[in-house]
């Protein structure tokens, strides 16, 4: 999980308080930071990984443009103790995997939840950007390939395209415009880091030029480094 270095680096950042109430006026529930009255600004969407909530990712927005507007969504599944899921993992030890009909049902949140969230904060959706981690990385794949005119991007971290959607996938020209930034621990324990060159591999062959940062030594979490590179990612998406 990744709470410790999201509260490390909410800490050292000074940028703009943020809203601790959960809302719950969209199709999920989440934490929110927006400027009053804004229009057109990006909006970043965080989606957590397999246990954790929304307030896992959402200090990586004060390494960001105060000025954009910042969702964290909550996933629908709870998971004991006080977490939460997107999909459940199909048994077995072959490659990772989710039941269908999870993946299914929360694609389907997400996509309302960010129809929804662009007209809420006045914005396009060539400014919409989903930042994911594991199984939340794996749901922003899910909803931005199926449906790439929804978002102007996506930031997969240490995640992976499932096999149930891959065997799905084909080239598509909705798919020139979408951009998307794979980054992935050389020691990740959870997924490991083959997952992301093979995702690296399908993207590619759907003639997409995902932008690919591999970090050594790094295990199944996002370090400072990659928050930076995420950072240049989005401000380059948007030019």
């Amino acid at each position: 999980m990744f709470k410790l270095f999201a509260l490390a680096l909410a800490m050292m950042a000074g940028a703009a308080h943020a809203d601790t109430e959960l809302h719950t006026d969209l199709p999920l529930a989440y934490l929110e930071q927006t400027q009053s009255e804004a229009r057109n600004q990006p909006l970043v969407i965080f989606l957590h990984g397999f246990g954790s909530d929304e307030r896992d990712l959402f200090g990586i927005k004060d390494a960001l443009p105060s000025t954009w507007t910042y969702l964290s969504a909550r996933a629908p599944m709870p998971v004991a103790p006080s977490g939460y899921r997107w999909f459940t993992k199909t048994p077995g030890e072959g490659e990772y995997d989710g039941e269908t009909a999870d993946l299914q049902r929360s694609a389907a949140l997400i996509q309302d939840f960010v129809g929804q969230a662009t007209a809420k904060y006045h914005t396009r959706s060539d400014r919409v950007f989903l930042i994911g981690f594991s199984q939340g990385a794996i749901m922003a794949y899910e909803v931005a390939l199926r449906d790439p005119q929804r978002v102007r991007g996506i930031a997969a971290l240490s995640g992976s395209v499932l096999p149930v959607l891959k065997a799905e996938l084909k080239p598509d020209p909705r798919l020139n415009e979408l951009a998307i930034f794979i980054g992935h621990g050389t020691l990740d324990q959870a997924l490991p880091y083959a997952s992301a060159t093979r995702a690296d591999e399908v993207l590619r062959g759907l003639g997409l030029k995902p932008t690919f940062h591999g970090y050594p030594g790094m295990p199944h979490t996002i370090s400072e480094a990659e928050v930076q590179d995420v950072k240049l990612w989005l401000e380059d998406s948007l030019k």
